[in-house]
């Protein structure tokens, strides 16, 4: 099984880039895991999405459509997720009903330093994911709060309870790609 990882954040001390390497520790042997760095992706732009995609772009549609499943990690910003993140699910989501994502297995997770967690970015990101027909893992929010109290200063998560929901959540979310596949 292969799972492609995707962080909304660009920042090298993400605590949502973090969390993608902590996700990527849970599932361990499982499955492979590899990371897509959405920063190159240029800005939507309909008069450039023909046959001929931008390189960073045909890359992300084609990690996405040899992964059996997709993990997002996003921040909130502004009460949403940040716009890089919401520009390559715009481009990925193309052709309209017949994209990469369409019928993709996703979980979504979060970490901010805030109290929430980062659930007000998660419905707004189910809501997206919805219109791009990508089933999301159907499962309580994965929030991190006070993120900065659960990552120690080189981005290991640390926080006990934190990692060992983090692992049942990820061995469901494996069980649930299993049986959409199969």
């Amino acid at each position: 099984m292969k799972i492609l990882g995707i962080s909304g954040s660009l920042r090298k001390a993400s605590y949502n880039t973090h969390l993608l390497e902590a996700a990527r520790e849970a599932i361990g042997s499982a499955a492979t895991f590899a990371t897509f760095d959405i920063g190159g992706i240029p800005h939507y732009h309909g008069d450039q999405d023909g046959e001929e995609k931008p390189p960073s772009v045909q890359k992300l549609k084609d990690d996405i459509a040899s992964a059996d499943g997709v993990v997002i990690a996003t921040p909130e910003y502004n009460y949403s997720l940040p716009g890089v993140l919401k520009n390559a699910i715009d481009w990925a989501s193309r052709p309209a009903f017949k994209s990469v994502l369409k019928d993709k297995p996703i979980i979504v997770l979060s970490a901010s330093m805030s109290a929430t967690g980062g659930a007000r970015a998660q419905v707004h990101l189910r809501d997206i994911l919805a219109g791009v027909l990508a089933p999301v893992f159907a499962a309580p929010d994965f929030l991190v709060p006070t993120a900065q109290n659960k990552f120690d200063d080189d981005g290991k998560l640390t926080d006990t309870p934190t990692q060992e929901m983090l692992q049942k959540r990820m061995d469901s979310y494996l069980e649930w790609v299993r049986r959409l596949s199969s």
